[in-house]
């Protein structure tokens, strides 16, 4: 005789009611470390006293002796406010919820979106390179130089803005009787059903992969010694100075994401395709797909606030040119690749673990 015992039920995630305690803590220890460089006048990472990029940071144009303290400032207010997030759902008065939440927001988006720039892009792309080339002393750069401490305080900003949106959204969603973990209050919204994502997804997945791609094709005309928007002669340079093979990298690490977001609204972005031994035929864990692209998403949309708003930007050919043409388009790379995102997860949530909507 045999028995069979049913599988406990999966446990439904912790982190929407860590976010707040995680935010509060990092925004803290950040805030901290501000308040020390305004004190000691040393420390701060950005504007003036970042000699690597610092022209693509729009912080600089904050002036030095206002910059630091309202850093400080901003980031402990922040870690109050979630902290006091992190309390048991008490709905407050309208005005105090409005604007806790509005102040909420408007942190995370600056930590997130404004404090990064196109250094945090660019790492990014060129990440596999620096990782696999590293033991072969290729490509030819002083790591240091690299991996400096305004490129490390950047991250953190990213991270800490991401942790405080995540308090803010788990704060509303609790304040509002929604269930913490997927948002859903028992009302329909049409354009949230799975359906309707498919539908608008389709359109925003097709954008976010055309906008790369037009940016690819000018790295690889350059690597094929095609002066595609630029001149014979600053192609040469380009070409004397190393630059045309990482425009190349950056071009295929370009031409990789319009794909992996194709698969956004794709079969193989749901099921593992029949050529990945081991996983084929397995389903696609839909943080695997949602964490990666959200964080491109953001990090595109940094880097295009720092270079649109940098003089020296438009002086790359005099102006308007076929090599900075596509980089006017990455506003709307950043919202629509948002926006795919949003719609594979809206298609693939399933149930909620916590509340059982489907």
């Amino acid at each position: 005789m045999t028995t069979t015992v049913a599988a406990p039920p999966r446990t439904a995630s912790r982190w929407p009611d860590r976010f707040a305690p995680l935010a509060a803590g990092w925004l803290g220890l950040w805030g901290v470390l501000a308040l020390l460089a305004t004190l000691t006048g040393a420390g701060y990472p950005f504007g003036a006293n970042d000699p690597h990029g610092g022209d693509v940071n729009l912080l600089r144009l904050v002036p030095m002796g206002l910059a630091t303290p309202l850093f400080a400032c901003v980031l402990l207010t922040a870690a109050v406010a979630a902290l006091a997030m992190s309390r048991p759902a008490v709905r407050p008065p309208g005005p105090l919820r409005a604007l806790l939440a509005g102040y909420g927001w408007a942190v995370a988006f600056a930590l997130a979106v404004v404090v990064p720039d196109a250094r945090v892009l660019i790492i990014l792309g060129y990440a596999p390179i620096l990782l696999l080339g590293a033991p072969f002393g290729w490509p030819p750069v002083d790591y240091a130089d690299i991996f400096t401490w305004a490129l490390f305080a950047r991250f953190a900003a990213l991270a800490g803005g991401l942790l405080l949106a995540g308090a803010v959204l788990a704060w509303q969603r609790r304040t509002a009787g929604a269930c913490l973990g997927c948002g859903r209050d028992g009302t329909d919204r049409g354009w949230t059903t799975p359906a309707a994502a498919a539908r608008w997804g389709r359109w925003a997945a097709g954008i976010a992969a055309a906008i790369p791609l037009t940016y690819a094709l000018t790295r690889f005309a350059w690597a094929a010694g095609i002066p595609l928007g630029i001149s014979r002669e600053f192609l040469t340079e380009m070409q004397d100075t190393g630059l045309v093979w990482a425009g190349l990298g950056l071009g295929a690490f370009a031409t990789v994401g319009a794909i992996l977001t194709l698969g956004l609204v794709q079969r193989w972005g749901e099921r593992f395709p029949r050529w990945m031994i081991g996983l084929a035929g397995r389903r696609v864990p839909v943080k695997l797909a949602v964490v990666p692209a959200t964080l491109v998403a953001i990090a595109v949309t940094a880097a295009t606030l720092g270079l649109l708003s940098n003089p020296g930007f438009w002086d790359l050919e005099h102006g308007f040119s076929l090599a900075g043409a596509p980089m006017l388009l990455w506003p709307f790379w950043g919202v629509a690749l948002g926006a795919a995102t949003y719609a594979y997860h809206l298609r693939r949530r399933g149930a909620c673990r916590r509340c059982g909507r489907a």
